[in-house]
């Protein structure tokens, strides 16, 4: 066991990744050496922040809990405190089966952490109020937290809350603050963009938070994540087309469309007006590309439903797609409401052929790029190639951009943006070479 170190282990999203960032900040402002999701935990000090989205994430944060538990009883760590999604949900439970964790915090009491070990909690130390885990070019941006939505399968405002906007000014002073510490490309995050600025200025601002972000010096990309369909804010189509730094890039969670599962998803939209926004929005922005996320196999969901989904995403063609098997989350409207009815084998058939589907559009798309020479951030070096991304992809959830590193290939710097030639492109991955600027 190290003395003052602390290990922070983050599971689950962006969302909770900056959470853990500024506690990190302050245990560092009060001396503690930290390590973020190293190979070897051995702190004096143990924090797991833990997801509880759905079953499988939910059980990934427990078995964290009980391997780190089972650490301290072999003296290997010391004190070990759990904070975030899942125990915002299940907090008496947790304690009751795992009475060996020396503290519980949920999704925002967790600066008590600070107080409880007898230290300070400093505001904005050391010149910032986040220490970046991610490479130190990008980063993640909460502009808001909470939901107001009451989709029937989502537990999320169980642990999250009302949604709660952060003033401008505020986000506008944090991004100035990252920029000025190297940060190059920011990724705006919410449990939903789309209702940014009501609950705080009873209008949509999200198009003028963004226009004002694209206005910091140094801001090379930014991005948007987590928007929903319905009461969309059309007129940050505007901004994404106009601003340069803007990137040509949207992630709408759609979920499904069907008119039936819209209905019993309780997402507030139809399949004609999706449709309507979808085909608005590649309008609007040439070159967009589309991210969204689909649920397969919720309760009532017929043959029929499935093929109309099947059906969308051959339409559409999604050039980013994720999808989830529907999991009968406790405290939701379908938990309260609905049988989960589909068996489970039912649920895998679907979403293997959602992703087979898919596999065949992305393919399809990447090789339309082949010839194209696109700006690209280099994010890594892992043996023999350069890993970058383009405007098109997310950290961690897109596609990247592989460059192999050969005697006629200049030295490239992580961070830094190049013209890249694509030679070839399989599933996931595209390949290139860098091009005289």
């Amino acid at each position: 066991m190290r003395k003052n170190q602390v290990d922070m282990i983050t599971l689950g999203c962006s969302k909770n990744l900056v959470d853990s960032e500024h506690l990190i900040r302050q245990f560092l402002a009060n001396g503690y050496k930290v390590q973020h999701n190293a190979d070897v935990i051995d702190g004096e000090i143990v924090v797991i922040n833990t997801c509880g989205f759905i079953k499988d994430a939910q059980e990934e944060s427990i078995n964290m809990i009980l391997n780190i538990v089972e650490s301290k009883k072999r003296g290997k760590v010391g004190q070990v405190y759990v904070m975030g999604c899942l125990t915002e949900r299940f907090m008496d439970e947790l304690k009751a089966e795992i009475p060996e964790v020396d503290g519980y915090y949920g999704k925002f009491n967790w600066k008590k952490l600070i107080s409880d070990l007898g230290k300070a909690y400093y505001n904005d130390p050391m010149g910032g109020n986040r220490s970046i885990t991610t490479p130190s070019h990008y980063t993640y941006l909460k502009i808001s937290e909470g939901c107001d939505r009451t989709c029937s399968y989502c537990a999320i405002p169980i642990s999250t809350g009302k949604h709660r906007s952060r003033s401008i000014e505020d986000i506008i002073k944090e991004a100035q603050t990252l920029v000025d510490g190297g940060v190059r490309e920011v990724q705006l995050i919410a449990q939903d963009l789309t209702y940014y600025g009501l609950d705080l200025y009873k209008e949509h601002k999200l198009p003028e938070l963004v226009e004002r972000l694209s206005d910091i010096n140094g801001l090379d990309w930014l991005r948007l994540h987590y928007a929903y369909p319905n009461a969309f804010p059309r007129d940050i189509l505007r901004v994404i087309r106009e601003r340069e730094n803007v990137c040509k890039y949207m992630d709408i969670a759609l979920q499904h469309i069907s008119d039936p599962m819209l209905k019993a998803m309780r997402r507030g939209t139809t399949k004609a007006e999706t449709y309507d926004l979808l085909h608005l929005m590649r309008a609007e922005v040439p070159n967009l590309h589309l991210r969204t996320t689909l649920i397969v196999g919720h309760p009532g969901e017929t043959e029929q439903d499935f093929a109309e989904l099947l059906d969308f995403v051959r339409d559409i063609r999604f050039d980013r797609l994720g999808a989830f098997v529907y999991s009968h989350e406790e405290g939701t409207y379908a938990y309260k409401h609905y049988e989960d009815n589909i068996p489970l084998e039912v649920k895998q058939e679907r979403i293997n052929e959602l992703m087979r589907v898919q596999e065949g559009i992305a393919t399809e798309l990447n090789a339309q790029k082949i010839g194209q020479t696109l700006r690209t951030i280099i994010d890594r070096q892992e043996g023999e190639y350069y890993i970058g991304r383009t405007e098109f992809d997310s950290p961690e959830v897109d596609q990247e951009v592989l460059i192999k590193h050969t005697d006629g290939t200049p030295t490239l710097q992580v961070g830094e943006f190049y013209p890249v030639e694509i030679t070839s492109a399989d599933i996931f991955d595209l390949y290139g070479r860098v091009v005289n600027r």
